[in-house]
């Protein structure tokens, strides 16, 4: 049992992260320890890095206790390089944690720094110089290799660099000189964001903290303005937003929309936040206030002008995919459903629900299965995996007499059919027997839509019998 980490209290008596838990309880017999939670350890680093991205929105984790901003582009906005050190700096120390960060052109190179220089801000070109007093141990490799370089007299980082690659490749492996490289700045590895970078988006910060769902509403519908100017310039439409809410505590919540077809219109998306806010099952919560609000295009699509159409029907289209984005928002994508029709005549695999937001106008028609004054060919409830029924008597080549579904005996008084449909063998590695379906109504006026599985044979005492659906 070792400790993984210790307060500042603790540090300051001279206990450190590796220290034998027996060793630390001679030291201090009243220790206070506490199982460590690596799990939790990392949906709490988790969290913080979905809150720092109010500072970039490229944000990686560097686990188990570090996170790498790319913060190219964006120092300006904080009022340069040191002003959003600064800034970062307190925004976490104000949640009651410790922190210890530093500016460079690498990955690699800004993790050394922060871990033994707090605070550096590199110079670009400059990563090589800043990092060569460093201990060796800034190279962030396996402790093994470590204390080979310290064996070798090679304690600071720059010492490490002036060896020959060949030498360090042969004595430590390929993978240590890369990693030398990169902290040298030398290589650059790419961060792998949490989330991708959205096709554009816009935000807007307060100064002081806003609570009321009013202003959250008028925020919205003004940054849906914003970035609607932005998909105009560009051609194009959105069909996914998101809404990210910023609040001054650490706490973070990203609520998403979904079109069926691209819109750049301000009122409709504001209209769908709306819905999908008053549907959250977990409402959201402003606790001390939002302080920052971001709205992103997660997908567009191009969007060309159109001219107005008195067509009736190309406005019936227009108002339904809003009534499914509407009902999207509250419900859930995977809850409003379109049915399309297939190219196939088995039952089962006629048609399709899918996601109506998602799904394009199948190009299919769907084929009249009866007249007007006809009764229904289809039940109206069709099982999606038949169900075996017992028949106790049938006639030959026909419909059961009596049969059993569901432990209740049916008596069967009227009868149509057969109506035969062979399996597609063309499909199918394994060949499938035809079915010959009947529709059944029993002495209570219950319809049902059952089949033989397999031709009649007079030398198969009992054919396997199945119920497809039930009439309404």
């Amino acid at each position: 049992m070792r400790l993984s980490a210790v307060d500042a209290q603790a540090a300051k008596l001279g206990l450190s992260p590796g220290m034998a838990l027996a060793d630390a309880r001679a030291m201090i017999p009243a220790l206070d320890v506490i199982a460590a939670d690596e799990a939790a350890d990392r949906k709490l680093l988790e969290r913080i890095a979905d809150w720092c991205e109010r500072f970039s929105p490229l944000v990686a984790l560097d686990a188990p206790h570090g996170l790498f901003f790319d913060v190219t582009g964006t120092t300006h906005l904080f009022g340069g390089e040191r002003a959003m050190l600064e800034t970062v700096r307190r925004a976490i120390a104000n949640q009651g944690f410790s922190i210890r960060l530093a500016l460079a052109g690498t990955g690699a190179a800004a993790r050394a720094l922060a871990a033994y220089a707090d605070g550096t801000i590199v110079e670009p070109g400059c990563d090589a110089q800043s990092v060569a007093p460093l201990r060796v141990a800034g190279l962030m490799v396996d402790p093994a290799i470590v204390y080979g370089l310290h064996r070798a007299g090679l304690k600071t980082i720059g010492a490490v660099a002036a060896r020959a690659r060949h030498e360090l490749a042969s004595r430590f492996g390929g993978a240590f000189v890369t990693q030398l490289d990169r902290t040298l700045g030398r290589e650059d590895e790419p961060i792998s964001p949490r989330h991708p970078l959205p096709d554009c988006m816009t935000e807007r910060r307060f100064a002081e903290p806003v609570v009321t769902d009013d202003v959250v509403a008028d925020t919205i519908h003004a940054l849906a303005e914003s970035i609607a100017g932005l998909l105009e310039k560009r051609g194009e439409g959105a069909r996914q937003l998101e809404a990210a809410f910023f609040r001054a505590d650490g706490q973070m919540r990203r609520i998403a929309i979904a079109m069926a077809r691209p819109t750049r219109d301000p009122a409709i998306a504001a209209r769908l936040f709306h819905e999908k806010l008053d549907a959250l099952a977990n409402p959201l919560d402003p606790g001390f206030g939002f302080d920052l609000i971001r709205l992103s295009a997660i997908t567009t699509e191009p969007l060309n002008p159109q001219a107005t159409s008195f067509d009736s029907r190309e406005n019936e289209k227009k108002e339904i995919d809003f009534l499914i984005d509407r009902l999207s928002a509250r419900f859930g994508a995977t809850r409003v459903l379109r049915f399309q029709p297939q190219d196939t005549h088995i039952p089962e695999a006629a048609s399709v629900a899918l996601p109506a937001q998602y799904s394009a106008p199948s190009k299919l028609t769907w084929t009249a299965m009866r007249a007007p004054a006809e009764a229904p060919r289809r039940p109206l409830r069709l099982f999606a995996k038949p169900e075996p029924i017992e028949v106790m008597a049938e006639i030959p080549d026909g419909p059961p007499l009596r049969f059993r579904w569901r432990r209740v005996l049916h008596a069967v008084s009227l009868a149509e059919g057969p109506e035969r449909i062979a399996m597609e063998w063309w499909r199918m590695q394994d060949s499938m027997p035809t079915r010959d379906y009947f529709r059944i109504e029993d002495e209570q006026g219950r319809r049902f839509w059952l089949y033989r599985d397999g031709l009649y044979n007079r030398e198969t005492s009992a054919p396997r019998w199945f119920m497809h659906g039930v009439f309404a």
